[in-house]
């Protein structure tokens, strides 16, 4: 995971594209393939598209409902 340091900048870490992930799920409801086909353009790769994922779900801002399939932006 790309976190801020001496090595990579704010704009090349996972923190900056927090933001991005969150503006799509704040209007609706997606499935993790619909949000990495519009982060694509953000994101290097899958593997990067998974840490937001994860940093987002650790800090309790998405939720995941396995019966939809779909990722929710949280309050």
């Amino acid at each position: 995971m790309k976190l801020p340091s001496k090595l990579f900048s704010y704009e090349e870490s996972v923190l900056s594209k927090l933001p991005i992930a969150l503006g799509f799920l704040r209007q609706e409801s997606l499935s993790v393939g619909q949000l990495f086909t519009m982060m694509q353009n953000s994101v290097s790769d899958a593997s990067e598209f998974l840490d937001v994922l994860d940093c987002l779900y650790a800090l309790k801002k998405i939720y995941y409902d396995s019966e939809k399939g779909t990722l929710s932006y949280v309050d």
